[in-house]
């Protein structure tokens, strides 16, 4: 069973997407096949995998981003649809496909899963400087999940105003585009200097959750620093 559709992201403009405003991001619909998202959806990793992030300090002043996070690693026990969609993700195809779009072959790709409850939010912010982009996929149908509570990834224009080493509040935007994320949709979006995005607080009902799994597009570091990192991670996730 594949899990990536390929005549709906071969058919994504590439072009079209680099041109875009504020800047480059894309929305496609059923970037997923309908029956691997449903397999995907039915065997979701277990929860107590999950870290919570909540209450941590952010670069800037930034407010947190409240939520539960799991990040991939071979040693992770998963279900069966997730190791497989991790080794499409992990192939030849979609990585093309990746630096097709980023216009780059420097790249690594991390995967992580982002579950987040009532009254959690996204301040907002533009990412790191070694990330490239990401591609995010929502897991929620509109039979779970009531637009009216959020949760909708926010595309904010400052119009090259702002400077990403800041925290600004979402009234501070001359604009916002609320991405579609409830059904088989995705967000393909590129970091940049004025790349912000958002998700305001969700008014779901306690026990509900905002779920979704996102490939992170990143510069390859040197060894040297691949390793530091990994121990960080471990550090951290063993305290």
């Amino acid at each position: 069973m594949g899990y990536l559709d390929w005549e709906v992201l071969d058919g994504v403009d590439a072009a079209a997407f680099r041109t875009a405003r504020p800047y480059p991001w894309v929305n496609p619909a059923h970037a997923l096949t309908d029956e691997g998202r449903k397999a995907l959806r039915s065997e979701l990793p277990a929860t107590e995998l999950f870290r919570a992030t909540f209450g941590m300090e952010r670069a800037y002043g930034q407010r947190p981003h409240d939520r539960y996070e799991l990040r991939y690693d071979s040693s992770l026990t998963l279900p069966k649809p997730w190791k497989d969609f991790i080794a499409e993700l992990s192939g030849a195809r979609y990585r093309r496909f990746v630096e097709s779009f980023f216009g780059r072959s420097d790249i690594v790709l991390r995967f992580e899963w982002l579950f987040a409850g009532r009254g959690c939010s996204v301040s907002p912010h533009c990412d790191g400087l070694r990330k490239v982009g990401a591609q995010i996929f929502y897991l929620d149908d509109p039979e779970e999940w009531d637009r009216a509570w959020g949760g909708a990834t926010l595309v904010l224009d400052d119009y090259g105003k702002m400077d990403y080493r800041s925290a600004p509040d979402f009234d501070d935007f001359r604009q916002e585009y609320a991405v579609e994320s409830v059904g088989n949709r995705s967000l393909i979006f590129a970091r940049g200097d004025h790349s912000w995005h958002a998700v305001r607080p969700l008014a779901c009902p306690e026990g509900r959750m905002r779920r979704l799994f996102t490939v992170v597009v990143e510069r390859k570091m040197p060894l040297r620093t691949r390793i530091r990192e990994r121990l960080m991670r471990f550090f951290v996730r063993a305290s």
